[in-house]
């Protein structure tokens, strides 16, 4: 008796269980894109979609969703007008969806490869008959005759002919037989990866979301998740005037956003937000592990050590491109002063950790990894000008501005178009500057600096016996000239080799002029000369030193590594 209760009780749990499942309803919603936040590594997408709910248990299931979403951070929400409650989450790879193979078609892929494998035989023979025909031409006519006997000269014309029409011949029903071939082959390939092969489609994922409703009615679910294979890159315009209404230089900084998405979603009327968060940096600092210091023990095998790489020094080069002009017909009548065209640029929305800003209006990025540009902000400020020249590596002085980063949001590192005056004079970079900090922007070439910087001498001594000291003086005079009508602030940059062997001394001799900046940018032994240079104003800049180390050893001079921002 106790056994059939139990067994009573667990067939009427199974037959309960049955019947939840039962009522259980499948429902597959349409979702559409509402927003976008594009971060400099990845994008939060956020979708609704609006279901009609039936009272009870019911799982919803969004498809086409991208293959590479993040199911970690895949969140719902939701409204409705009764009481929902959402359940499980799940999200999972959609299964491959596959075409029965069509009857016909395959009947007609039949009839085809058998006609094909036929032609095949007539190709072998044909080939074979021209092959055979080759050879026979080759024997001579003296060697054709029947019998034995030699050719007639007067029967080789004929022979000669009889040759020349069956390789015609042979050829000509080769080239058709080849032609026939090739026509099946490509009706065969059209049909087997048509309708008779697997329907090709782009991987994607689907979400199945577990919802109970008391009553039923209307719910507008909401979800949220991160995407890779979308990023922004910042980008800059910068357009210097350098004799603005009141005399003084104007620089306007446009700041660009370029979005790149190859997600296979439809990013098409949304609401687009690109934020300065890095969404896959990490999200605690690493984990700084001991180190232990000891002798070092060299190896019982010496490997060769390669040379080290020697340092190339990157230039850039400004690409040129002709002004943009605009031609204005003669007005007939008088009309009013054209207005220049206002740009269309997003909502900055900063805080004390990010900054984003909103795209205005409804706007798409296409999904094919083609990229699209939007105008983040344009601000216009007073910069401080300065011609900076290094005259050890360029006697070219160049214009330089220097502005302050005046918003709530940092300038991330990229490209600069610059444009002096209304003409494109090259491309920079900026390095990462936050909200108060300064930077400057090169400007291109200043023609009417004139820059010369020649050796003055070079001491070398030679020692006659082991333990002297042999020492290196060098001396450089540069030349600066200004030739403009005005005075403007120069910045002359120059270096001294440094060294951290104390059997390696370099001092600076007294003939130096004293530079205004003795370490120039943490960077040891660079350093800098600034001064205001007057309408037609020469100025001469001395640098002396001497190198001192053991005469039983060689020196090198090399480029030291530099930190990188």
């Amino acid at each position: 008796m106790r056994l059939r209760v139990i067994l009573l009780v667990c067939v009427s749990s199974t037959v309960a269980l049955a019947a939840a499942q039962a009522k259980e309803t499948i429902v597959e919603a349409a979702s559409t894109i509402d927003s976008v936040i594009v971060h400099p590594d990845a994008a939060t997408v956020t979708r609704e979609a609006t279901i009609d709910l039936v009272a009870g248990a019911s799982t919803i299931l969004l498809k086409n969703l991208p293959f590479s979403l993040d199911p970690d951070s895949l969140r719902v929400s939701g409204e409705a007008n009764g009481r929902v409650t959402i359940g499980a989450v799940e999200t999972r790879l959609a299964p491959d969806e596959t075409r029965a193979p069509d009857s016909a078609i395959e009947a007609k892929l039949k009839q085809l490869r058998g006609a094909r494998e036929g032609l095949q035989v007539t190709l072998d023979a044909l080939a074979a008959k021209q092959a055979m025909i080759a050879r026979y031409s080759q024997a001579g006519p003296e060697k054709i005759a029947p019998e034995a006997r030699p050719l007639a000269i007067g029967e080789w014309n004929a022979a000669f002919d009889a040759i020349g029409s069956a390789l015609t011949k042979t050829g000509e029903e080769l080239r058709n037989a080849r032609a026939k071939a090739k026509e099946l082959d490509d009706e065969i390939h059209a049909l087997e990866v048509g309708a008779g092969g697997r329907a090709t489609r782009r991987p994607a994922r689907e979400a199945a979301i577990a919802v109970e409703s008391a009553s039923g009615g209307k719910l507008r679910l909401t979800i949220a998740y991160l995407v890779s294979n979308a990023f922004w890159r910042p980008a800059y315009d910068a357009r210097l005037d350098t004799s603005g209404k009141d005399g003084k230089p104007r620089l306007d900084l446009v700041r660009r956003a370029t979005v790149t998405q190859n997600t296979g979603e439809d990013w098409s009327d949304v609401a687009l937000t690109v934020s300065t968060t890095r969404a896959h940096r990490g999200a605690a600092a690493p984990d700084v592990q001991p180190q232990r210091v000891s002798f070092y023990e060299p190896p019982v095998v010496y490997a060769r050590k390669a040379a080290a790489p020697a340092a190339a020094l990157e230039r850039g080069v400004a690409t040129r491109r002709p002004a943009e002009s605009a031609t204005l017909a003669a007005p007939i009548a008088p009309a009013p002063e054209p207005a220049p065209v206002e740009q269309q640029t997003a909502t900055l929305e900063s805080d004390a950790f990010q900054a984003s800003f909103k795209i205005p209006g409804r706007v798409g990025a296409p999904g094919d990894g083609a990229t699209k540009s939007f105008i983040l902000s344009s601000r216009r400020m007073e910069p401080t000008l300065v011609a900076r020249v290094a005259p050890a590596l360029d006697p070219t002085a160049f214009l330089e501005a220097r502005i302050v980063n005046e918003e709530d949001a940092p300038l991330l590192p990229g490209p600069v178009a610059v444009q002096r005056d209304g003409v494109h004079v090259g491309q920079s970079r900026i390095a990462f500057v936050a909200p108060g900090e300064a930077v400057e922007l090169g400007f291109g070439a200043d023609d009417r600096i004139k820059v010369a910087r020649a050796p003055v001498k070079r001491v070398e001594n030679e020692p006659s016996w082991f333990g002297q000291t042999k020492y290196e003086t060098r001396d450089f005079k540069t030349t600066i000239q200004n030739l403009h009508d005005f005075a403007i602030p120069v910045t002359a940059i120059d270096q001294i080799p440094f060294s951290e062997n104390t059997a390696i001394t370099i001092e600076t001799l007294p003939q130096t002029t004293p530079p205004t900046t003795k370490q120039l940018a943490d960077k040891r032994g660079v350093m800098a000369w600034s001064f205001d240079a007057k309408p037609g104003e020469t100025k001469e800049l001395r640098l002396a030193y001497r190198v001192k180390w053991p005469a039983e050893r060689e020196i090198v001079t090399q480029p030291a590594p530099i930190a990188q921002r």
